[in-house]
């Protein structure tokens, strides 16, 4: 073999090793930058337990949430708005997620030398609604605190027909009477309900309006995902207040007069890590996301 025809020979070998080595290289590097991605995604898991309690329009989101954050250790304990604010309190459970704290509940707290943190968790709005078939499609605000303080008596008077007006109430300290009170009244005394306009449960307010017998003349309230996703009856139709009417879109941008939340509440200053970081992870997209996909407005 000639002498040039043997060095180009080495130098094929030479280059090929080479590109071959570099090769091995890049997949090895590949493989540990990879590698890398996937531990950095590993989710931290959390050992120490959460307790949680929830109102009735809650037990959907904070089910959805423990579905789906299984990097903690949560266990539930579903009670309702006035039995979970107490459970709070007396430290039963970690965290609650319900609506806004009443006077009472906050009385208590207070009591039992507690201070509550309250945040806001996904976006929320209190709603009237009527029977399906009641002409009046929208009220303003100053017409239902009168309708409430027992000023306005009939629909002929907010242009319905001339029947008597049955405004229904629900008990204090329930989560709906507290939202009354705060967003729509705001400090006008509401009048006494008879017998007849006081209803225990969402449910049996919702029931009450939709029904044929009465319903056609009754108003009631309660939060827009109750009464329009887990408790939502065809015969019964949600009312515009200041012509605007609550949806999805309207209650996240801000427009529908009555926005309210569903709160995440805990005890301030309880130096609880793990409950810190689960706060953090329900706030975060990942939490609102899955709230969103369970039927709520999110805050993000």
């Amino acid at each position: 073999m000639k002498k040039s025809n043997i060095i180009i020979t080495i130098v094929i070998v030479t280059l090929t090793g080479i590109a071959l080595g570099f090769g091995v290289f890049l997949i090895f590097n590949n493989h540990s930058k990879n590698k890398e991605v996937l531990d950095n995604n590993k989710e931290t898991k959390y050992e120490e337990e959460i307790k949680i309690d929830a109102s009735l329009a809650t037990q959907p989101l904070t089910d959805a949430l423990i579905k789906n954050l299984t990097n903690f250790n949560i266990t539930k304990e579903y009670t309702n708005t006035d039995p979970a604010y107490t459970k709070l309190i007396n430290k039963e459970v970690d965290l609650i997620v319900v609506t806004e704290p009443s006077s009472d509940e906050l009385k208590r707290a207070k009591d039992k030398n507690v201070e509550l943190e309250v945040t806001p968790l996904v976006n929320e709005a209190f709603v009237f609604f009527t029977n399906i078939n009641n002409q009046v499609d929208s009220l303003t605000l100053e017409e239902i605190q009168k309708i409430y303080t027992g000023e306005i008596t009939n629909w002929k008077e907010v242009k319905g027909r001339d029947a008597k007006i049955i405004a229904y109430q629900r008990p204090e300290n329930s989560g709906s009477q507290t939202g009354m009170l705060s967003l729509v009244m705001r400090g006008k005394k509401m009048k006494e309900p008879t017998e007849k306009e006081y209803i225990e449960t969402m449910m049996g307010i919702i029931d009450y309006v939709s029904s044929y017998e009465n319903g056609l003349d009754a108003i009631g309230y309660s939060y827009y995902y109750y009464a329009n996703t887990m408790y939502k009856n065809d015969d019964m139709k949600l009312l515009g207040v200041n012509g605007i009417k609550p949806n999805n879109e309207t209650i996240k941008n801000g427009d529908y007069p009555l926005k309210s939340a569903y709160y995440m509440v805990t005890l301030k200053d309880n130096n609880n890590d793990t409950l810190t970081k689960l706060k953090e992870e329900l706030l975060g997209k990942r939490g609102q996301k899955i709230a969103e996909e369970a039927g709520y407005v999110p805050l993000l």
